[in-house]
């Protein structure tokens, strides 16, 4: 429905476009262009945030090779976690269990997020996959896995799931319970706000009851739903698990859990609110008692929304990263405003179809209201957008920005689509456009009948009061009657056809834009997509420095045995490297020795030595291939030079190396 106020003129006669009725789309076009610049400043000015959690770091480092077997593994991630049991697990070459299964062990501090994860003793030399599974601080399952090598890397039996985290069957149904409780939500909510605010007569009317009880047991059921999924959900993935009473009762004890048991409570409350909306209020004849239950009612509605939209504030992106004591408030506003916007339109289409006497103030009053909603939904999209998105490249370069483009585009078909919603709005008028009983009235026929049939009928009844039979059936004849009188005399009004239709295709694109929202609540914000890529773009980048080099003289003591030993790591860093090792005589020319050895140690990790086996390639020439050095640090490299059956010699020299 189109957001501004539109002006009634007579039934079916054009209003001309006049400054007056063009200035309130004046004015949003201003704010749309405003909107932008603030949003781009907003985008061009960003610091660092996330919501999702991620893994940014880890000892062993994925890739890496250790001299000995680590006592445990360290994972550091963007925000804080939820870990279980079993959230991390360390698999040998094998495919067993190399963890002790205990409990991750909380290792942060005021810099970072670390879990450690104990390991057995006696581990073999291979490699080992560390598969792991967490809950964010946003509620959202998180997953991964990485591997490192004890002495060498080994070919690895380990199975690895198949299916990220919150994915399969259990992750589409979760998926479809989550869509399903937004579209109950703001069927509840803007229903109710579209007779409170709009039309106070509608609570009487049986269509609009259906549609606000429906969006309670919808958003009911889905809330059910997302409380028993939640465990496989977040953990196994099995749908049996689904009433499994320990991992139940396990859910109850998270953030989630309890924003979705108070969810529940919040709908008992509602539930009250909904009966006497439709039962005591329409039957409140005088006038100052009727506006003080509307007045009581709006109130109460209004904290009842507002706490039911806080159970998705405070356990999803809101809660988690940048400023998240405004985020979470500014959260509650955007989704009262999507209800008020997108739930009225459809009490709006529902009132238009279903309800012949909808008249045109009511049209009148929901499009102030709808313009209100869309001002603050403006305002609070852009703080939202800034907040998880950050910059540009965000915006274009990740799925969240991308699913937030898609959004913005359907908002913008629906705002223009509302202006040809404003079109009929305007020719809505009040003469010749009541209600269906008035014009059947007008037409000289009695009310709640049409025509001689109607009158016959009317006489039948008043004729056959012997006969209850018989007036029984003639009265619902006479009920068949009046109701096809009134859906001729509503579809007859080409004005209010036209509006229902324009109406119809805004509540399409709201169907499309509610899943597309749902969808980006699930996505991981781009402020951490982006993050994540770029720290493990740093820590998978190769060394930009070039190799590090030594150069010492050595004198073994016997014949022909001095000379000079050169030595070059490249690149200097960790992971697989290579080796070169000249020997230079005392002539200086090139000099072959019988044998030649070098190692490596880190002796601030205790680290070392490792030996190098360098193989000889020309004369005065030994390289190896594939050195792995475990991790950066100040490493002493000895090499030793044999001359002869008995003389030999070490030489050494400690070198930065990544």
């Amino acid at each position: 429905m189109t957001a501004t106020a539109p002006h009634f003129g007579p039934a079916r006669a054009q209003v001309p476009a006049t400054p007056a009725t063009r200035r309130p789309f004046a004015v949003a076009a201003l704010l749309a262009v405003l909107a932008g610049l603030v949003f781009g400043l907003l985008l061009a000015g960003a610091g660092p945030a996330s919501a999702h959690a991620a893994l940014t770091g880890s000892d062993p480092q994925d890739g890496a090779v250790v001299a000995t077997a680590p006592e445990e593994v360290t994972l550091t991630f963007s925000e804080q976690v939820a870990l279980g049991k079993d959230s991390v697990r360390v698999l040998d070459p094998d495919g067993k269990r190399a963890d002790t299964g205990a409990e991750p062990r909380d290792l942060q501090n005021d810099s970072a997020v670390r879990y450690g994860v104990a390991l057995r003793t006696g581990l073999a030399d291979g490699t080992y996959t560390v598969a792991w599974q967490a809950v964010s601080a946003d509620s959202h399952p998180v997953s991964g896995a990485f591997t490192f090598s004890i002495g060498a890397p080994s070919q690895t039996a380990a199975a690895l799931p198949d299916q990220e985290a919150g994915g399969g069957l259990v992750g589409t149904l979760y998926g479809i319970a989550r869509y399903a409780a937004y579209a109950g939500f703001i069927l509840l909510a803007g229903g109710s706000a579209f007779v409170l605010a709009c039309w106070q007569r509608g609570a009487g009317a049986r269509p609009l009851q259906r549609l606000v009880v429906r969006g309670w047991m919808t958003l009911t059921v889905a809330t059910l739903a997302m409380l028993l999924l939640r465990s496989p959900y977040t953990g196994s993935g099995k749908l049996a698990d689904a009433f499994d009473l320990d991992g139940l009762k396990a859910v109850l004890d998270t953030k989630p859990g309890a924003a979705l048991v108070s969810r529940l409570l919040l709908l008992g409350a509602s539930a009250l609110f909904i009966a006497v909306l439709f039962g005591t209020y329409p039957r409140r004849e005088d006038r100052r008692e009727q506006k003080d239950l509307t007045f009581g009612l709006a109130i109460g509605g209004t904290v009842i929304a507002a706490g039911i939209a806080g159970t998705w504030a405070l356990a999803e992106h809101a809660s988690a990263g940048l400023q998240p004591g405004i985020a979470m408030p500014v959260d509650v506003l955007h989704l009262l405003a999507v209800a008020a916007w997108l739930g009225g339109l459809v009490a709006l289409l529902v009132a238009l179809r279903r309800t012949p006497d909808l008249d045109a103030a009511a049209v009148r009053r929901f499009s102030a209201m709808a313009f209100g909603s869309v001002v603050v939904l403006v305002a609070t999209g852009i703080y939202q957008s800034w907040r998880q998105v950050g910059t540009w490249s965000a915006l274009t370069g990740t799925g969240y920005g991308q699913l937030l483009i898609a959004k913005v585009v359907l908002v913008a078909v629906m705002v223009a689509i509302a202006f040809t919603s404003r079109r009929w709005t305007a020719r809505l008028g009040t003469g010749g456009s009541g209600s269906a009983g008035g014009r059947a009235a007008e037409a000289g026929a009695p009310p709640g009948t049409s025509g001689a049939f109607g009158a016959s009928v009317a006489a039948d009844v008043s004729g056959q009061d012997a006969d209850p039979e018989r007036a029984a059936q003639l009265a619902r004849q006479q009920a068949a009657v009046a109701t096809a009188e009134k859906k001729r005399l509503r579809d007859a009004d080409p004005d209010r056809s036209g509006l229902r239709r324009s109406v119809l295709a805004e509540v399409g694109v709201a169907v499309v834009l509610l899943a597309v929202t749902t969808v980006l609540t699930s996505t991981e914000p781009a402020r951490t997509e982006e993050a994540a890529s770029r720290a493990s773009t740093a820590a998978s980048a190769p060394a930009t420095a070039g190799p590090v080099t030594m150069k010492a003289p050595f004198d073994t003591g016997g014949e022909k045995g001095s000379g000079t030993v050169r030595l070059e790591i490249t690149p200097a860093r960790s992971g697989a490297t290579e080796l070169h090792l000249w020997i230079d005589g005392a002539d200086g020319k090139p000099m072959d020795v019988p044998e030649v050895k070098v190692s490596l140690t880190l002796k601030s990790q205790d680290i070392g030595p490792l030996p190098a086996a360098p193989v000889r390639l020309a004369e005065g020439h030994w390289t190896a291939a594939d050195v792995r050095i475990p991790m950066a640090g100040d490493w002493k490299i000895a090499v030793t030079v044999r001359t002869s059956d008995i003389d030999q010699t070490t030489v050494d020299k400690t070198m930065k190396i990544g």
